[in-house]
């Protein structure tokens, strides 16, 4: 029972970093893009790619895993986001960047292959660790540290508050001079770094997994949902709560509940609170 309880959490830390992930690009251009799991995924299929095709150190893995997915970003804001916003309000930068990431996930299965790769140790160990095993703590442990990091860039840097700045209000932010297209654009390689950074440290638990990016952004979504668009804890312990339901249904009940147990959290939360457990409403101005 205490292994369903730490893989749910690990499994839950690494939804709450996705979610994270979606707080950074929504931050600057009020977007939920669909590509947020894939650059997750990206992260891993590379970090794997790096360590076992190139036989590369794991430190040379990471920072791959981490580049591909700013890369990734990048291009994700200068293919589906950019233009579309320039052109309308309207929300169609959901099918932008569904196409984008539908190619990729395909690209990367005709790359990389339809098969679940076990991803290489970063740490040697032995595999009988269980609960101590570093495949449940490296994701636990790098969620909690992307939201430490994430408050010190927002609250003590020039562009993390000019990220604040943009998030408050874009119109008025590039009536004061602020660049928000460039802004918007290092969002999304920030973002993509961060999400780049995850798919590796989950890695061992994931597998490396060309489909895995379309379940880690529903996931991710929920996560972001339950626990509060926006905030940082609340991406979080919605992760958290997530995995650990998600983890516990499939111990009692069987894995084909799993879907059924994450759409219903998030439907019992928004019936009851609306803006997610630690989100905070918004006063329309009439």
């Amino acid at each position: 029972m205490l292994t369903v309880l730490v893989t749910g959490l690990a499994i839950g830390m690494l939804y709450g970093a996705v979610a994270l992930v979606y707080n950074v690009m929504f931050s600057t251009s009020k977007v939920l893009s669909v590509t947020t799991g894939h650059i997750s995924m990206l992260g891993g299929v590379f970090g794997a790619w790096f360590m076992i095709n190139l036989q590369m150190p794991w430190y040379v893995g990471l920072l791959g895993a981490i580049l591909v997915g700013a890369a990734f970003g990048w291009i994700t804001d200068v293919l589906a986001i950019r233009r579309v916003l320039a052109r309308s309000d309207e929300h169609l930068w959901l099918l932008s960047t569904l196409a984008v990431a539908t190619m990729v996930q395909q690209g990367v299965g005709l790359w990389w292959g339809t098969e679940p790769t076990p991803f290489p140790r970063l740490i040697p160990q032995e595999f009988g660790a269980g609960m101590a095993d570093q495949k449940f703590w490296l994701p636990i442990i790098l969620a909690v540290l992307m939201a430490i990091g994430l408050e010190l860039f927002y609250r003590r840097t020039l562009y993390g508050k000019l990220f604040l700045a943009m998030s408050e209000d874009a119109f008025a932010a590039r009536a004061r001079g602020v660049s928000t297209d460039r802004i918007r654009s290092m969002s999304y390689v920030l973002s993509g770094a961060l999400g780049g950074l995850a798919g590796f440290a989950a890695g061992q638990l994931t597998f490396a997994y060309f489909a895995l990016g379309l379940t880690l952004t529903l996931n991710g979504f929920i996560a972001l949902a339950v626990g509060g668009l926006g905030s940082n804890i609340g991406a979080l312990v919605g992760g958290a709560l997530l995995g650990l339901l998600n983890a516990y249904a499939t111990y009692w009940f069987g894995g084909e509940y799993q879907q059924t147990i994450s759409v219903g959290l998030l439907m019992v939360v928004l019936l009851l609170k609306p803006e997610g457990l630690f989100g905070s409403k918004r006063v329309r101005p009439v």
